[in-house]
């Protein structure tokens, strides 16, 4: 994931709601903008409204101003797109954001296909040892309690990959 700290992101409703279940959603304050699309805003505000209030970080709610691309239209209907995946994927477009976050496996295909890099709520939290924001123990903590404290899906495997990993960084 690129560092630089002028980034602008735009969220998809995963990594703002399981940031803030992990006390962790301050990871997103170094970055220049975090753009948050109108349809994403109220399914945050829907299931974690507390992820949208925080003081550490100012979360801006956008709405495109452009219609879809067709190659975006293609991809919503090809990989059953929520609108959410799609208006955020418009809005990374549409700003020329640096970076989508989004835990969804279908949206992060389609801004590979895009030309839109994207990571997760994971590399949210790898990016944080990177960036000097956590220590390592402090995300090991974080990792470890994941299954309990989030909604976040993560295969077994892949948890216990990335936490022996960053066992290696203490």
């Amino acid at each position: 994931m690129n560092d630089a700290p002028a980034l602008l992101v735009v969220c998809d409703a995963g990594p703002p709601i399981h940031l803030d279940q992990l006390d962790c959603l301050d990871l997103l304050a170094d970055f220049s903008r975090v753009v948050v699309p109108d349809v994403v805003w109220r399914e945050v505000e829907h299931h974690r409204p507390t992820a949208l209030d925080q003081k550490t970080i100012r979360l801006e709610r956008l709405k495109p101003s452009e219609e879809p691309s067709a190659e975006l239209n293609s991809l919503h209907r090809l990989l059953a797109l929520h609108a959410g995946e799609v208006q955020a994927l418009q809005l990374a477009q549409e700003l020329n954001a640096g970076l989508l976050l989004t835990d969804d496996t279908a949206a992060r295909l389609a801004a590979k296909t895009l030309q839109v890099a994207a990571h997760g709520t994971l590399g949210v939290l790898l990016r944080a040892i990177r960036r000097r924001q956590r220590t390592p123990e402090e995300i090991l903590d974080v990792l470890r309690a994941l299954p309990v404290r989030s909604t976040l899906h993560v295969k077994r495997d892949l948890l216990d990959e990335i936490i022996r990993q960053v066992e290696v960084l203490k």
